[in-house]
């Protein structure tokens, strides 16, 4: 054979005897019983030429030179001395002679010396490549469809450069050749201290900081809620790209399931559950009030939207931790969405000002309350997830009973017709009610009931028409507005009849011509005139806010006005009876009818006599 001089100690190989700097200070030769003791002992020798030369602890050109490299011819004979090593350890130990014992001694040696050099290398490639072994690009680059792929054998992924196959590729021989040879752990402990960083640092650039539960608990709501957008923003990159590229990483490098199992835990676990634990720690120690329900909502829409994702991806039984901790931000973020929205029905039925709004306008929590709950309109379908185990406790009926019918909108539970109304519409229509209860006691503490009356259409028309411009529509549906319309209508016809019906009253009846007539048609007149400027001196700054509702209320106050006045001036200024009593014609009462209702202004309108002409030179004058 060809090891044949050397195993007999005549013309050995002056690698063992002269350099220094092998595993082994000497090559003795063993007695060759068998063949394959011969064998075992040929792989011993050749793993001691290729260990020695790259050995980084004796050879400085080994400690400057990678062995993966090239065409990896260097590690393909590297990594095959390794497995032949293993075999001659194997054959050596069951020979229980000294010879046996001292092979075994020998290949242990040597086997130290080839593992030096494969975490030399393990890290350097995992150390020197993080830009492009980062978990986005291990995330943009690998083919799978969804995580069960990752258990197939066949990791590699026709989309990724060629430079990428082959660190992976490095990774993975070394890796197998590491757990093969024994060295698992130590192969682990380098894979764990190199990505663990990865993590930390894509954590801390997508903004995510480690928050003690003092540090939220001292921030103000600014600095606080710009977190929350950090965090809401952070959520899908860290779990789609930089979690989800770290299983798929973890799946390239180590061929074992349950060794990637571990490797992934020890990687992303911790810092998925810090990360997963920020919303419960937010909520448990910041202070809410009604109107940061939203940034609460983004964060619970987010974990709702991840969640499958996150169980999926997380499902091994050594990251129950992650999904344990997703759960419990989720319900304790639904918790607080639901405290909140309890505290703002609260807030409205505590609301006990007695001031009044100048000019029967809008209230500021009419104004608060209708934007409020057509923000929440957009968080529908995730507010419809929040309140599933806590149905509304006032059935239907009450509601019904209360004023605020609804049609049930279209659900995918009850597309052949109307099914029952949603949890969702319900509370909403519920505050609805709350408010208009509210608003109906603010409308009593009006000294005049017609303006106490246009504070309610002005109120109630605003919250119809919010309601109509947004999401709010579909969840109430339209018999809910058509009925509220309704009754905003109904508002204005009552301040209507309360502000105008004593001008009304003072338009007489036409009778026959009569001396008595004659006589009483000036005194009639001036009756009417007094009265006429008082409704409108009394109702200058009454305001109508919306501009539709404006103009169809004056349109109905003209006609009536101006349909009981025409007459009696027309028979006025033809006998000639009214003594100069006649003021106004029915244009200049269409004038002054028209200035009402602006915003805080109204046409002042003169007491004394004068003519036509001279009231509507005055009808430019205006008071607040």
């Amino acid at each position: 054979m060809a090891r044949e001089g050397s195993k007999h100690g005549k013309g050995g190989r002056s690698v063992h005897s002269s350099t220094t700097s092998s595993p082994s200070t000497s090559a003795p030769s063993f007695p060759v019983h068998t063949f394959c003791g011969a064998m075992m002992e040929e792989n011993m020798l050749d793993a001691e030429d290729i260990f020695t030369l790259w050995d980084p602890v004796g050879s400085s050109s080994a400690k400057m030179r990678p062995l993966f490299c090239g065409s990896r011819t260097e590690a393909r004979r590297f990594l095959r001395a390794v497995d032949n090593l293993q075999r001659a350890m194997k054959f050596f130990a069951e020979d229980s002679s000294i010879s046996g014992t001292a092979a075994i001694i020998r290949c242990q040696n040597l086997m130290q010396a080839a593992m030096r050099r494969l975490r030399r290398e393990f890290h350097q490639i995992l150390s020197a490549k993080r830009d492009t072994l980062d978990s986005e690009s291990v995330s943009h680059n690998s083919s799978y469809s969804s995580l069960s792929d990752l258990e197939n054998e066949d990791v590699s992924s026709p989309t990724e450069s060629v430079g990428d196959l082959q660190r992976a590729s490095d990774l993975r021989l070394i890796a197998d050749s590491m757990i093969s040879s024994g060295y698992g752990k130590e192969c682990v402990d380098i894979y764990r201290l190199v990505r663990r960083s990865v993590v930390e640092e894509g954590l801390y650039k997508l903004g995510f900081d480690k928050s003690t539960p003092s540090q939220v608990q001292r921030r103000d709501w600014d600095l606080l809620e710009n977190r929350i957008w950090n965090w809401v923003a952070a959520s899908k990159v860290a779990v789609r790209v930089l979690f989800s590229g770290e299983r798929v990483l973890c799946a390239q490098i180590f061929s074992s399931s349950s060794v990637r199992e571990t490797v992934f835990a020890e990687i992303a676990a911790e810092a998925a559950t810090r990360f997963f634990g920020f919303p419960e720690l937010v909520v448990s120690k910041a202070k809410f009030s009604p109107e940061k329900i939203f940034r609460l909502l983004d964060i619970y829409e987010t974990i709702l939207d991840l969640l499958p994702d996150i169980e999926s991806l997380f499902s091994y039984q050594s990251t129950s931790a992650v999904r344990s901790q997703v759960v419990a931000s989720l319900l304790k973020v639904g918790e607080v969405v639901r405290f909140l929205f309890d505290e703002l029905e609260s807030s409205i039925q505590k609301e006990h000002s007695k001031e009044v709004i100048s000019g029967g306008g809008l209230h500021p929590l009419a104004r608060y309350v209708a934007n409020y709950i057509s923000l929440l309109a957009d968080y529908s379908s995730t507010l419809e997830d929040v309140f599933a185990e806590h149905p509304v406790e006032m059935p239907a009926e009450s509601l019904l009973e209360a004023g605020t019918f609804m049609s049930a909108p279209p659900s995918p539970s009850s597309r052949g017709g109307e099914g029952p109304l949603s949890t969702v519409s319900l509370r909403i229509g519920w505050l609805i009610f709350v408010l208009l209860c509210k608003l109906d006691t603010k409308a009593e503490h009006y000294g005049e009931p017609a303006l106490g009356y246009l504070f309610l259409a002005n109120n109630l028309h605003y919250i119809v028409s919010k309601v109509r411009r947004c999401k709010l529509s579909d969840l109430l549906g339209d018999d809910w507005m058509a009925t509220h319309a309704a009754r905003a209508r109904r508002y204005g016809a009552n301040y209507e009849r309360l502000a105008w019906n004593d001008v009304l009253g003072r338009s007489p009846p036409i009778s026959p011509p009569s001396p008595r007539w004659t006589r009483t048609a000036a005194l009639q007149m001036r009756r009417f005139n007094d009265s006429f400027a008082a409704a409108c001196r009394r109702q200058a700054s009454w305001v109508v806010t919306d501009r539709r509702m404006a103009e169809e209320l004056k349109l109905s106050i003209a006609g009536k006005v101006i349909s009981a006045y025409r007459p009696f001036y027309v028979r006025c200024r033809g006998e000639g009876s009214s003594g100069g009593a006649v003021r106004f014609a029915p244009e200049d009462l269409a004038n002054y009818i028209s200035d009402l209702f602006c915003a805080g202004t109204g046409s002042s309108v003169s007491s004394g006599s004068g003519s036509s002409k001279d009231a509507s030179s005055r009808r430019s004058s205006k008071t607040v």
